[in-house]
């Protein structure tokens, strides 16, 4: 194929910050003085953040509001994108590959945008991207192409000229369905889905250097 435009997702795939959204119910429910259920993780997973904050509220008493809920879960959130998240291997050197060949690239991701801007700003890799486009931009998710094919259209190029880059199993599931060719990243919050990933990606990989295709 003749590269010409690359999609990618970010926590997971350019960033190391999976490991922050796992964690987000139970370093809160730390902050309150509250021990934490050990499938916590597992029970937030499937919520948004407002169906977490409400479940939060109920099931362990709290008495502030939703709204006061998800202004601390957000400034625990902005601690990490602001000032703590590191890339994952390989990606400047990834990303300046592409660039030199001319490749355009952009961000799509469900994470919001200010958060987003404040770390690729910090880890210096925000002038690689013509845009950032989020789920909240798109107003639907990654169980949705929309954001795909809104991207694509912004960066100029045709669905055989792209990649998408994804490190989620439902998010590579859609990419794939629309009939975009898709590498899965490995990231240890998807692990368990390592296996169907790597059957539905066109390439996998631990780290973007490793990937030969350009």
């Amino acid at each position: 194929m003749k590269l010409k435009a690359c999609i990618f997702d970010l926590d997971g795939t350019l960033l190391d910050s999976m490991h922050v959204w796992d964690n987000l119910g139970a370093n809160y429910l730390k902050s309150l003085n509250i021990i934490p259920p050990e499938d916590i993780r597992e029970i937030l997973k499937p919520m948004s953040i407002l169906q977490a904050t409400q479940y939060l509220r109920k099931e362990f008493g709290i008495t502030y509001t939703d709204d006061e809920i998800i202004t601390q879960l957000t400034h625990i959130l902005e601690q990490a994108y602001f000032y703590n998240i590191k890339l994952k291997a390989g990606v400047i050197e990834f990303l300046e590959k592409l660039k030199t060949q001319g490749v355009k690239m952009c961000i799509a991701t469900a994470t919001e945008k200010y958060l987003v801007e404040a770390a690729v700003k910090r880890l210096k890799i925000f002038d690689y991207f013509e845009f950032i486009t989020t789920c909240t931009c798109v107003g639907t998710g990654k169980d949705n192409p929309i954001i795909y094919q809104k991207s694509l259209k912004k960066l100029g190029a045709k669905l055989d000229e792209a990649i998408v880059f994804e490190d989620a199993l439902y998010a590579i599931e859609t990419a794939k369905k629309a009939g975009f060719t898709v590498v899965g990243i490995y990231d240890p919050s998807a692990g368990s889905d390592s296996e169907k990933i790597k059957k539905i990606c066109d390439y996998y990989t631990t780290n973007l250097m490793c990937l030969d295709f350009i």
